[in-house]
């Protein structure tokens, strides 16, 4: 995509001048396209006729920078200082890094306001052109605290599930988050997880196997048979981790909100 910027001045160099500064560019670059539309001309004895002189400057945005400047403009606008933004991209992959004092605010309640803004950069970034870039916005490692934090909370409430037999509810989450608890507790004999809810809603219920009839019939009483009173019967033992279970795949591979159509 481009952006353009007509300057005048005096001169074509303070006409230049005029449109980087509109443009909010400060340098020159491979992606800057610079074309004298009048050089100008002088007043006669500096008193009649003479014109500025007009430059057209013209900058091609890539879906990285549109991402980037999306989100410089919303933390301006948000108030905040001291903060620093940059990217990076990788294949389709666009990483934004968010860094300053007052990154709480970015990030909000259980980073609601992170996932807003990278939802909002996406649809920026894939405006630009027809191929699709997935984007991502990380502040002080909080996207990899976050996923240790829920991997964490899946296995505990799978074996929880598992050992009870009893099903537990979890708060809503996006698809990304979903996924994750889905993964964590495919790790864990005894525990199966499903989805239910609508929309914003949306969550994750995490319950006994029923293909497990070792931890369905703990969850109901125990062993049948009436084995409560054996001595040399074997204490309870937590799931165990079973890696070949393959996870549920929800949300797809697109990030936080699947891929995004213009």
């Amino acid at each position: 995509m481009l952006r353009e910027a007509i300057g005048t001045g005096a001169t074509v160099e303070e006409a230049k001048e005029a449109a980087f500064k509109e443009l909010g560019v400060d340098t020159y670059d491979e992606n800057l396209e610079i074309e004298v539309l009048d050089r100008g001309a002088k007043k006669v004895l500096g008193l009649f006729g003479g014109s500025p002189a007009k430059v057209k400057v013209s900058i091609k945005v890539s879906a990285t920078q549109s991402a980037e400047d999306y989100i410089k403009n919303i933390i301006d606008n948000m108030g905040l200082s001291g903060i620093t933004v940059t990217s990076s991209v990788d294949d389709n992959v666009i990483t934004i890094d968010i860094e300053g004092d007052d990154v709480g605010f970015i990030i909000g309640r259980r980073g609601e306001t992170l996932d807003a803004l990278q939802y909002l950069a996406c649809l920026a970034a894939n405006r630009i052109d027809n191929s699709y870039k997935r984007v991502v916005i990380n502040t002080g490692d909080y996207r990899e605290k976050r996923e240790k934090t829920l991997e964490s909370l899946g296995k505990r409430r799978a074996i929880k599930a598992a050992k009870t037999g009893r099903k537990v509810v979890l708060e809503p989450m996006n698809p990304y988050e979903r996924r994750i608890i889905h993964t964590a507790v495919q790790q864990v004999n005894g525990a199966t997880s499903w989805s239910e809810g609508e929309n914003m809603n949306r969550h994750v219920v995490i319950g006994p196997d029923g293909k497990n009839r070792e931890y369905n019939n703990r969850g109901r009483g125990g062993r049948r048979g009436g084995n409560y009173g054996r001595r040399n019967s074997k204490p309870k033992q937590s799931p165990a981790p079973n890696p070949d279970r393959k996870p549920l795949n929800e949300g797809g591979e697109f990030g936080l909100y699947g891929r995004i159509d213009k």
